[in-house]
């Protein structure tokens, strides 16, 4: 039993050893380096033992994908715990989505498509975590009201387009000062909540 556990083990420490090579040459050389070989390359293994782990590629991209947004939840879920009003709930949260962009702006990337192809849009419960936490969030900003999902699902996009739109431009070409942005952010989340709560 003791053996099945440490060849478990071991499987899971090389599956590890492959999606950290994986990131850390896109984090050197973008995303389009990325090959098997250079992840074989990384962690001094044969080509072949990486397929054993992934099939292709796209299997260790749609990983990494899931990955972030299990990473992005829960630096979300965080920064949500530490305020009881649902509108402070919001802007921390969102704060919280600026600085994953930026921290793991790569991740971000994958994720959402900026500068590259995304990982196909599934819907998984790893990239549904973040849009729940804010859908929740906008549900009770507006206790007493009976709001239909088309409503609640116009709002977060409000809020999403917004916050993806200035993460965006500013991965593509930082133009202005991180006050200044952070000070736009926090502009556009505050109307939001106001148009939602008038």
């Amino acid at each position: 039993m003791a053996s099945k556990e440490r060849i478990q083990r071991l499987k899971e420490d090389t599956k590890m050893k492959i999606l950290e090579a994986a990131y850390k040459i896109v984090k050197e050389e973008g995303w389009q380096a990325l090959s098997m070989r250079k992840i074989a390359d990384e962690i001094e293994y044969t080509a072949p033992i990486i397929y054993e782990y992934f099939s292709n590629k796209e299997a260790i991209l749609a990983e990494l994908n899931k990955k972030g947004y299990l990473y992005l939840a829960k630096e979300m879920e965080e920064a949500k715990n530490k305020h009881e009003h649902p509108a402070q709930q919001l802007e921390a949260m969102w704060m919280a989505y600026w600085n994953f962009a930026f921290k793991k702006k790569e991740l971000y990337q994958l994720m959402f498509g900026v500068q590259m192809n995304c990982c196909s849009m599934q819907k998984t419960p790893e990239a549904e975590a973040p849009g729940k936490l804010i859908t929740d969030a906008i549900r009770k900003l507006m206790p007493g009201k009976e709001l239909s999902e088309d409503e609640v699902c116009r709002r977060y996009y409000t809020f999403w387009s917004v916050v993806h739109g200035l993460v965006s431009i500013n991965l593509v070409n930082r133009g202005t000062s991180d006050e200044m942005n952070k000070q736009v952010l926090k502009d556009a989340i505050d109307g939001i909540i106001r148009a939602i709560t008038a």
